[in-house]
């Protein structure tokens, strides 16, 4: 069995690193691996940090966008596995072994794994750190709807040859491609052994692009059904109050502890809901004035 790892790539090189030596540090793996780091169009090509790693091939993506940045991968990967992660998460150290594990079952054809957020400095979270704990990346709740987060992922090459490749700039890649996936009939399997670790946003204007982002993606796909803008209407209404009823989840979670966590999550996620709600209202009522841009957006 040959795994290739794509690694999509746009100003991340602080992270790269970290990302390429958890790969070198694998235990426990008795297939071949291949590394393909793919840029996306960087500020500075990550060619001094590659070049540390031997083997690591680097490429070049000139169209903008995580997903046709996978696709070069995808197209240049040799491997019947394909497995990928993002260049600014790292891997547990038997990520590729419980990949190779699960592949050992001819019926896998797709797994998603957990991504779990790290403190920068532990025993001293951010503001937003223990919120992201507790609500972003929650790939288990993603693959029951159908779809996994592509910074933990792994299929079947036949499978991608089949599914076709993941969307550019402008809808939610992982989750327009899983659901087609799904539609094709490929099932996508959750492997909580399968973990990746990922560092917190750095700020509250990053979280807020991230929800501009999904909120004109999720728009688009209101306003194709019927009564599509009155349900988004009583949706946003629905947003603003929702902290209240996650008062549970913040106390009783396991990915937060102690008093402080769980104050500083239940604070930035009440401030978080009530932008969104904001945003909603504004989509609708002034149509053109979010764009879906992200962090990988030019």
């Amino acid at each position: 069995m040959l795994i290739s790892v794509i690694i999509p790539h746009y100003n991340h090189s602080e992270y790269l690193g970290l990302c390429l030596d958890s790969l070198r540090q694998q235990q426990n793996l008795q297939s071949d691996v291949e590394i393909l780091v793919v840029d996306n169009g960087s500020e500075r090509a990550p060619q001094d940090v590659s070049s540390n790693f031997p083997g690591v091939r680097l490429l070049q993506q000139k169209t903008p966008g995580p997903g046709p940045a996978r696709n070069l991968g995808v197209a240049q990967a040799r491997g019947d596995i394909l497995a990928f992660i993002d260049a600014d998460c790292h891997a547990q150290s038997n990520w590729l072994s419980v990949i190779e594990t699960v592949f050992q079952n001819p019926e896998t054809q797709i797994a998603g794994g957990d991504a779990q957020v790290q403190y920068a400095t532990p025993g001293n979270p951010t503001f937003l750190e223990p919120y992201e704990r507790i609500y972003a990346y929650r790939n288990r709740k993603y693959i029951a709807q159908g779809y996994s987060g592509t910074g933990n992922l792994a299929m079947r090459r036949q499978v991608f040859d089949t599914v076709g490749p993941f969307a550019g700039l402008g809808v939610a890649e992982d989750r327009e491609w899983g659901l087609r996936a799904n539609a094709r009939g490929y099932a996508t399997i959750y492997v909580e052994d399968m973990v990746v670790y990922h560092p917190a946003r750095k700020s509250f204007a990053e979280l807020t692009r991230k929800w501009d982002r999904h909120i004109v993606h999720d728009y688009s796909d209101y306003t194709g059904k019927s009564f599509g803008k009155l349900r988004w209407l009583f949706r946003a209404v629905a947003v603003a109050g929702s902290p209240l009823g996650e008062l549970g989840t913040v106390l009783f979670s396991d990915r937060v502890q102690g008093a402080q966590e769980r104050g500083l999550a239940f604070l930035c996620m009440t401030r978080i809901r009530l932008y969104r709600s904001r945003r909603m209202l504004q989509v609708i009522l002034t149509p053109g004035s979010l764009r879906a841009e992200g962090d990988w957006s030019r």
